[in-house]
């Protein structure tokens, strides 16, 4: 008998098709979002009370202001997402780059200077290049140079080293090392096992509105990233209020001890790109290399980056992607650091 003659009453009572299972409902990232903020209001008066400790009232304070820089660049980015899935043909991509990808990946972290945004919009601008059938190389390449090198960062970042402007252009050949390097490794590691399946857009005439399929690419990203974006920033708001306010007057003194902390730093506290060149430039014990690195790990990867990966892109790809972006953007800000500034100052 073959498996297509088999009746479903042949089957046992307690046994579960594959549809069956296939089927049970998995609460999402803004799901779990809305579920929290109901509990908030419901328990607003403990909450209060709460939060008028001074621990807590920093972790409030942080929590919100990461939300608040990042969600103007998130929601840039599902849009910029949106409009490529819908207005702009996939032959576009086959054109722009070349099948090479020696050559693809660095072309695509060079098109990074394009985008005036932040890391939060890049992830999903990035899912959906590669949907539109660009190599995952490329746009990955794409993904960690556009937070890092775009032309509002640069800016942000010549106002606060005013009295050291060979800053700005370590964090530009920085940045865009850090992507390049990092797409050429993963072009050689990668495996589609470790990301979520792709949904293949490259079929452009399909009949469907190019208005319906923009809002709802639109909703489904910001939905899919935006209760990861909160799950990130609650993970830094936590790290900074554990971090001891005076510990950073102790740390300059040892050049090693000061790379590996403003690495970890910068991943911990998870800044946006547009405003960590101010905090690093407040770090006054700190010499110049330590704060670099500190500017190209941190668009690079972090807690709020890695939720927002896990998410798009799974778990097996971030438990994989983040550890590789956070020790070539270390090395590779040391490296620039030494060229740029000549020593451990």
């Amino acid at each position: 008998m073959t498996p297509a003659s088999v009746s479903p009453a042949s089957k046992s009572p307690g046994s579960k098709s594959p549809t069956d299972a296939q089927s049970k409902y998995r609460p999402g990232s803004l799901e779990i979002f809305g579920a929290i903020l109901f509990l908030a209001i419901v328990f607003r008066g403990p909450l209060k009370s709460l939060l008028n400790h001074g621990g807590m009232q920093t972790w409030s304070t942080v929590f919100i202001a990461v939300c608040v820089q990042a969600t103007p660049f998130l929601v840039l980015g599902v849009v910029v997402s949106g409009a490529i899935a819908a207005f702009v043909p996939a032959r576009v991509f086959a054109k722009l780059l070349p099948d090479n990808p020696a050559l693809a990946v660095p072309i695509a972290g060079m098109c990074g200077i394009a985008l005036p945004g932040c890391e939060c919009g890049s992830v999903p601008i990035a899912n959906r290049l590669m949907d539109r059938g660009v190599r995952t190389s490329a746009a990955l390449a794409f993904l960690l140079s556009a937070p890092a090198i775009n032309p509002i960062v640069l800016v942000a970042t010549a106002v606060a080293f005013q009295n050291e402007p060979r800053m700005v252009w370590a964090r530009l050949v920085g940045g865009l090392l850090t992507a390049v390097i990092v797409g050429w490794i993963w072009e050689r590691i990668g495996r589609p096992e470790w990301m979520k399946p792709r949904v293949d857009l490259r079929d452009d005439d399909d009949g469907t509105p190019k208005s319906r399929i923009f809002l709802s690419t639109v909703a489904g990203d910001f939905a899919q990233v935006a209760g990861f974006l909160v799950i990130g920033a609650a993970a830094a708001a936590t790290f900074n209020v554990l971090i001891p306010a005076g510990f950073m007057e102790h740390v300059g003194s040892s050049i090693v001890l000061t790379i590996v902390l403003m690495a970890c730093l910068a991943f911990i506290l998870a800044l946006c790109s547009e405003a960590d060149a101010f905090v690093a430039a407040a770090f006054t014990t700190i010499p110049f290399i330590g704060k670099l690195v500190f500017l190209t790990v941190g668009p690079a990867v972090d807690v709020k980056l890695v939720a927002l990966q896990a998410g798009t892109f799974g778990r097996k790809f971030a438990v994989r992607f983040a550890p590789l972006t956070f020790i070539v953007a270390l090395v590779t800000g040391v490296g620039v650091g030494l060229l740029f500034f000549g020593g451990w100052r």
